[in-house]
This record gives C-alpha cells, structure tokens and sequence, in this order.
C-alpha cells in the first residue's frame, strides 16, 4: 500500500509541476539596453526593436502627427548620470520616457522627454507630464534599416549624438555634458599635490580643449621631469611645442621619444611611428 501511495504522490507533484510549466519563445520586438559613457555621464537607453517585416513604416505603422512611443511594447526609457543638454534642452540626472511625433517628408518630428516611466504606450500620457519638448530634422537614408537601432556617435569630449534609425529615416539628437566644468573642477583640486600622471592629463586636456597651452606646456614639462622614462609624456610635450610654433624644440622632443620608444623593452605602443608623422608634419609645414 505505500507503494501505491508513494507513487500516486509522485505523480500527483509531477502533475503540479508540468501544470506551473511556461513556454517561453522569442519576442517580436526584442527589447536592448545600450549603456554609453558620453564625456563623464553615463546614458543608457532601453527600448523594444520591432522590425519592418515587409511593413510601410512611417505614415501606416507609425502615423505622422501622432504620438509614438517610439518603439514596441512599454515607452523607450533615456537615462542620464548628470546634468545635460538633449537637442538643445536642459535635462536633469534622472530617467525619462523618450517620445517622438513624426512628420512627414522633411517636416522636424517633435521630440518628448517626460517624467512618467509608468505608461505602457501611450494610453495614459499626459502633457503636463513632459519634461520638455524640442524639434529635430529627420535625414533620408540610402540603406534601408530593418530593425529599429538607437546608437551613440560623433563623439567629443563635451559630448555626442543619440542617432536612431528605422527604414529609411535617421533622427540625430546632440548630448552635451558638463565635462569642462568636472575636469576644470578636478584639476583645480587635484593641482596642489599633483602627480606626474595628473600634470600630464591636466596637459592633455588643456590642449585638446583649446585652452592655455603655455600652462599645458609647464604642466607636461613637470611631468617629464618627475618620470623621465615615459617617451609618450615626452611626445605630447612635443605635440604642445608644435602648437605653440616651437618647430625646432618640438622636433627635438620627438626624436629623443622616439628614439627613447626603440629601445624600450616592453615595446613602443606605436609611438615610433606618432613621432615619425609628427616630424613630417612640422617639417612641412
């Protein structure tokens, strides 16, 4: 008899088991998070990709003049780590639902950042939700692209753009961040007792950005000095010198990086072939 009993139980948890048993099979519209660190900020934005699938998009799909939640499923979801500027508005760190409302032909499509994450679609949206508005031209493409994409690109220092593709349509968002105002702020701080890292970083980034290149210039000086066997210190002073129109020290700074980059056991880190260049170019011109 507990045989019996021990069997009929087995089978009777069995049977409670393939009960609770889920399929599960590939959503239509996968859904993708891209993460991306612009400048300093870190931005991440999560959204459904639904596909074409022989579809007219824009103008039957997805109707011009109307509210789209740009995407499948729940609202495309934008965040930002700090502070920016979004196609030319102030956005706050935080999370927002990202809306379009495209037009036809060469018309701008009206951008929506709002502050409620709970909508599925656009059911319950309301207006006085929005964070702000702001308009954007779309481009015609030469490629078609089957699968909605949002990716980053145009990267600078001070920011990039959010481009998003589908069929034949490209929208490109500018994002700026606060980059200067943070690396300013760093440097200031970090300037009191400084490394031979920071001095060179500090340099770099003075440079790059367009600003004092005499203080760039001192600061990767000190740099050199405090770690006289790094050769690519040595071949951004000579970058610096080039800028500044000193011709025959920046020459010689290169040559010394880099003949110190040819005997370097570790090997060069392609600074032979940086300082080479760099020698062409200030000799001619």
């Amino acid at each position: 008899m507990k045989f019996y009993s021990y069997l009929i139980t087995g089978l009777f948890l069995l049977t409670s088991l393939l009960g609770y048993t889920q399929i599960e099979t590939p959503l239509p519209s996968p859904l993708a998070t891209l993460q991306q660190k612009v400048g300093l900020t870190d931005v991440e934005i999560t959204y459904s990709r639904p596909g074409m699938k022989a579809r007219v998009i824009f103008g039957e799909l997805v109707p011009f003049n109307e509210m789209w939640r740009t995407g499948a499923n729940a609202s495309t979801k934008i965040k930002f780590s700090e502070d920016v500027t979004f196609g030319g508005e102030k956005v706050p760190a935080g999370e927002y639902a990202l809306y379009f409302i495209p037009a036809e032909g060469e018309a701008e499509w009206t951008v929506i950042v709002h502050k409620n994450l709970e909508h599925w679609g656009i059911g319950d949206y309301k207006e006085e939700e929005d964070l702000v508005r702001f308009m954007i031209k779309p481009k015609k493409m030469n490629i078609t692209a089957e699968t909605m994409t949002f990716e980053f690109s145009t990267f600078t220092s001070q920011g990039a753009n959010l481009s998003f593709y589908w069929e034949s349509t490209m929208l490109s968002i500018p994002i700026r961040v606060n980059t200067d105002e943070t690396v300013m702020a760093q440097i200031a701080k970090v300037m009191g007792e400084p490394s031979a890292g920071d001095y060179r970083k500090a340099a770099v980034y003075y440079q790059e950005n367009g600003k004092d290149l005499e203080k760039a210039l001192a600061w990767i000086t000190k740099a050199v000095d405090m770690k006289p066997e790094a050769f690519w210190y040595l071949h951004n002073k000579a970058t610096i010198l080039h800028e500044l129109g000193k011709k025959k020290e920046a020459i010689a700074a290169a040559e010394k990086s880099m003949e110190m980059a040819k005997v370097y056991e570790e090997g060069d880190y392609g600074y032979i072939k940086r300082n080479e260049e760099l020698i062409a170019k200030i000799k001619k011109g």
